[in-house]
């Protein structure tokens, strides 16, 4: 994701911005923890839409991640927002700003009748408070309510990180970033990929020292539900051993071949995942594709996407 400046969209410091580096990555990740758990646990063996329980997400907490459009974002910025308050969008969670300052993006929500209530912007690496305070004016421009880091996990090299001083030096960072989110009025969280999940040279995870080692009060956690099974773990034991501080998930959904699938047209079990919400704390339910408009698919497939998973969202019974 975007980390975002007034002016041109910028890449964080610590990381480039290219999802492909993130999908390289995964390969990486998938050869290192072992390709024959990535589908393995109750919610790939158990079909999706299973449950038909009288729970439902609530409408107004359903948001789209708008990397999952971004190249129809950069081609007609308010047309694509129109199109999705069409679909019945309300919020959206930015990934930078299309090239735009942040009054002008928000000016451009205001005109659609959205509301970017969340917003990826990576914290400075190595941390740096100003830098950061002005992402944080931006965000509350913008109209946020949540700031949250959206990558973390590779060395210089592409390859996992296994040192787990490296997660220890990024808990730190995150606590202070969030202990300046706070005074901003922001909610600060933390995104994962899969690679929080590759075991360190210690034989703990990223993410173990990442929830261990964060305040509760400064960090939350927004689950990414498919890079959690392409870590080889089950969202359900996460939320479980993170009781209240998963307040975001990303509701992105896991094909046979372990690659992105339109919700509902995959293996993931969410209704199985959201029976937990209440114990998970969460707040908002973001749709996200990563490859929604790239290569076999079309820019414009990306919409189709977001109405498939708005529809999904809205009709789930659980």
């Amino acid at each position: 994701m975007d980390q975002q400046t007034n002016g041109p969209e910028t890449a964080p410091a610590s990381e480039p911005v290219s999802r492909r580096g993130v999908l390289r990555a995964a390969t990486v990740s998938a050869a290192a923890l072992g390709t024959a758990g990535l589908l393995a646990g109750p919610a790939a063996a158990t079909p999706a839409g299973q449950f038909h329980g009288r729970r439902r997400v609530p409408v107004d907490r359903i948001s789209i991640q708008l990397y999952t459009v971004r190249d129809q974002l950069a081609a007609d910025l308010p047309g694509t927002l129109d199109a999705l308050r069409r679909i019945g969008y309300r919020r959206v969670e930015h990934a930078g700003f299309v090239g735009r300052t942040a009054a002008q993006f928000r000016a451009a929500l205001d005109a659609a009748g959205l509301r970017s209530t969340s917003g990826h912007t990576g914290i400075p690496q190595p941390f740096d408070a100003a830098t950061w305070e002005r992402a944080l004016a931006d965000a509350n421009v913008v109209g946020c309510k949540k700031i949250v880091h959206p990558y973390f996990g590779r060395d210089a090299e592409g390859r996992p990180i296994r040192d787990p001083a490296v997660y220890r030096a990024l808990a730190r960072d995150l606590n202070q970033a969030g202990r300046l989110a706070e005074r901003a009025g922001l909610d600060f969280g933390y995104h994962n990929h899969q690679l929080e999940f590759v075991p360190l040279t210690d034989g703990s995870t990223g993410f173990d020292i990442l929830t261990r080692q964060t305040d509760p009060r400064l960090v939350h956690f927004e689950l990414d539900l498919y890079w959690t099974w392409r870590g080889a773990h089950d969202p359900v034991d996460v939320i479980r051993a993170n009781r209240g501080r998963i307040r975001q998930v990303h509701v992105k959904d896991l094909d046979v071949e372990g690659g992105f699938a339109d919700l509902g047209d995959g293996v993931i079990d969410f209704g199985r995942i959201f029976a937990h919400e209440r114990e998970a704390g969460i707040e908002e339910y973001i749709v996200e594709r990563d490859d929604a408009g790239t290569p076999p698919r079309a820019p414009a497939d990306a919409l189709d996407t977001a109405r498939v998973g708005f529809d999904y969202l809205a009709s789930l019974r659980y």
